[in-house]
Parts: C-alpha cells; structure tokens; sequence
C-alpha cells in the first residue's frame, strides 16, 4: 500500500494575505488524498485559512497551536 503524501509549508514570519495565497498554491498542486501541514504565527492565518479550506471544499485534519505558533493539518478530498 502506498503511504500517504505529506507536504510542509512554512509560513513563520509571513503576514496576510501570504500564508493564505501560499496554501492555496499548495494545495492547487496537490493530489486527493495528500495532507498539508501548515506552520504559521500571522495573529489571523488560522482563521483565514480555515475559510480557505471550507470554501475549496477540502478538510481540516487538525488544527494544534503552540505559543504564536498554528500548526494546521489539511486534506486534499477533492
């Protein structure tokens, strides 16, 4: 069996609307069924992100934060 695909995309240090566009530039290339981690410390990047996520029609895995930090786990499904 094939192992899932995991890409990483940092975004530490980036501000809106960079972390946004970023994630969906990854996830555009993406395959269905390949997970997107996402790290990033912009105040507004996981709201934004989530509502990316939600319209794209895709799925939040996790969502985990540590300090500043979001780190947030998202599945291509379609």
């Amino acid at each position: 069996m094939r192992s899932i695909s995991h890409r990483k995309l940092d975004c530490l240090g980036l501000y809106c609307p960079e972390p946004v566009f970023r994630t969906r530039m990854e996830l555009d290339e993406m395959k269905v069924g390949e997970i997107l981690e996402v790290l990033a410390d912009d105040p507004a990047a996981e709201e934004d992100i989530k509502s990316l996520v939600k319209n794209l029609g895709q799925e939040i895995v996790s969502v985990t934060r540590s300090g500043n930090q979001v780190q947030i786990l998202i599945k291509k499904v379609k």
